[in-house]
């Protein structure tokens, strides 16, 4: 199924007890990036985030954003600095003697003091809080790739159209082109006839003919025409391919542009110009668009 490199997939969840929140956006890029925002001391979900989204994007750049509430039963252990504390006691007796202030410290306000307390929580289980967040990012990169999926979909209907329409060009250029030859030698045997108009001369047939074969060979696209429908078809094919196809599909449309820039080389007629322009503009868009496919 053709995937868009543009999503987005959002989850919120409560799981033992934390709040957890997962965002993913993806937008096109030539290879996997990946960007992970996690809360402080969880830096060790990073990696395994980034394997986890690995397994099921391989193009694009990706930032994912990881918030996490505290679990309501997290054991914390405070500890009173109380060397901390006899040095504020101290230092506030120093000043009621000094100043003959009444010395009216008590716990309250102590307390409020910078570090008089230090708050140990329990150290946290890594593994069933990577577990916790997998969860909830599972959900998040579901609803990131389905909207892939969809804008894939999208795409690959503009693509397959765009390319129906080539090949319908290609197909009045395959018809127009041994006419133009046709032209070509009604054209040159009209010149000849009035350039010797008056004189004892006879055309020389065989020269005329050696002429037009030689215009024929030169302005003849039917190899370039094979080559690019075999191209087309390789490009319904790879729309159908369950995987990863964007670089294919992109080295493809080089390949088409190669024939039709060739096409437009050799054509000598007007109208065949203009069709191949055509072409070209419909290969760019196509072009445009793959640029966008995982």
């Amino acid at each position: 199924m053709i995937k868009s490199m543009t999503g987005f997939g959002r989850c919120e969840a409560e799981v033992s007890g934390r709040q957890i929140t997962v965002e993913i956006k993806g937008v096109n890029h030539r290879y996997f990036e990946f960007s992970c925002r996690t809360p402080r001391g969880c830096n060790f979900l990073d990696d395994k985030l980034k394997a986890f989204v690995n397994s099921r994007v391989s193009r694009g750049k990706i930032d994912m954003y990881v918030s996490i509430s505290a679990a309501d039963d997290t054991p914390a252990e405070v500890a009173v600095n109380h060397s901390l504390v006899s040095g504020y006691l101290k230092a506030m007796q120093e000043i009621s003697e000094a100043y003959g202030l009444e010395n009216d410290a008590t716990v309250v306000s102590v307390s409020r003091f910078p570090d008089v307390f230090t708050v140990h929580k329990a150290a946290e289980d890594e593994e069933k809080l990577l577990a916790d967040v997998l969860s909830v990012a599972q959900t998040a990169l579901d609803s990131f790739i389905k909207m892939r999926e969809t804008e894939g979909e999208k795409m690959k209907a503009d693509i397959l159209g765009r390319a129906e329409t080539i090949i319908s060009i290609v197909e009045q250029i395959e018809e127009r082109s041994p006419q133009t030859v046709s032209e070509y030698e009604t054209r040159l045997l009209d010149r000849i006839r009035q350039t010797l108009e008056g004189l004892s001369v006879e055309i020389d047939e065989q020269r005329v003919l050696t002429e037009v074969a030689v215009f024929a060979d030169k302005v003849a696209v039917a190899e370039e025409t094979v080559r690019l429908r075999s191209h087309f078809n390789q490009l319904h094919k790879l729309m159908e391919y369950d995987g990863p196809v964007g670089r294919k599909l992109d080295f493809i449309i080089q390949e088409m542009n190669r024939e039709a820039n060739t096409i437009g080389s050799k054509v000598q007629d007007a109208e065949l110009a203009h069709k191949v322009v055509d072409i070209k503009s419909e290969i760019e868009k196509i072009r445009e668009q793959v640029q966008n496919i995982e």
